[in-house]
């Protein structure tokens, strides 16, 4: 008989970066303070997850931070929220390194990038995170030709990663990171990159995974996704999101 997979119950938010992309059209905010149909961006990250069992956050704050530590404080519809704050920026790696040591289990946790929004099904992806004994998982997407911003993520049939590239010089749909992550908590130590210091994920943590053979596996999802680092993106937000909203309606419905 086998044993129901624990679901994940702390997620760490990336939300220090600088946004100068966006910063035409939110001049005056950190990114994922970006108003969307009159609300932060992070609103919207914070009620789908905790819709999804995530009880406890660390948000990883830099650019402008006491616009969200003064906007949520400690707490968030029950959820508790802890701040690791950069004081000098350090990237998505960096960032992730500082905010783990506020982590409080030594459970499987949920890494989130704080500009992007992506459905994905938590508790199948942390079946299949448990089933291939992966020690870091990304959530992935189809690609269907438009990839040029992102970096493209090869696999194996299993799920696998076996190399990393640009997504532009591959023809046709292509897998492409969703900035939804699910690791054990003693990967990031393992990659040798310590709290205050400077790196990237795809640049720094993700090369190293595959160096050191660490168990790294993709798990591929159709549900929506928004990138609001751009203002072309950013103004699409508001639609994802009621397309997302009005999808929960009718599944209680069908109920």
């Amino acid at each position: 008989m086998s044993v129901p997979v624990k679901l994940p119950e702390e997620a760490v938010i990336l939300a220090g970066g600088l946004g100068t992309r966006l910063r035409e059209s939110v001049p005056d905010l950190p990114k994922p303070m970006a108003p969307v149909g009159g609300r932060p961006f992070l609103e919207y990250l914070l009620d789908y997850w905790i819709g999804q069992g995530i009880g406890s956050f660390v948000v990883s704050v830099g650019y402008m931070h006491e616009n969200i530590t003064r906007h949520f404080g400690q707490s968030y519809r029950g959820a508790s929220i802890r701040y690791a704050v950069e004081e000098t920026p350090l990237g998505t790696g960096g960032g992730l390194a500082l905010a783990v040591s506020l982590l409080n289990s030594h459970a499987p946790f949920l890494v989130v990038n704080g500009d992007t929004f992506f459905e994905v099904p938590l508790a199948r992806m942390a079946a299949f995170h448990h089933r291939v004994r992966s020690e870091w998982t990304i959530a992935l997407f189809q690609s269907n030709g438009h990839s040029a911003r992102y970096g493209g993520i090869q696999t194996d049939q299993g799920g696998k990663i076996t190399s990393l590239g640009n997504a532009h010089q591959s023809q046709g749909a292509t897998l492409l990171n969703g900035g939804v992550y699910l690791l054990n908590r003693s990967t990031p130590e393992a990659l040798d990159i310590m709290p205050g210091e400077h790196a990237s994920l795809e640049d720094d943590y993700f090369p190293r995974l595959l160096t050191k053979g660490i168990p790294f596996y993709g798990y591929e999802c159709v549900g929506r996704f928004i990138d609001i680092g751009i203002p072309d993106d950013y103004r699409r937000a508001e639609d994802i999101f009621s397309q997302h909203e009005a999808g929960i309606r009718n599944e209680g419905q069908g109920n």
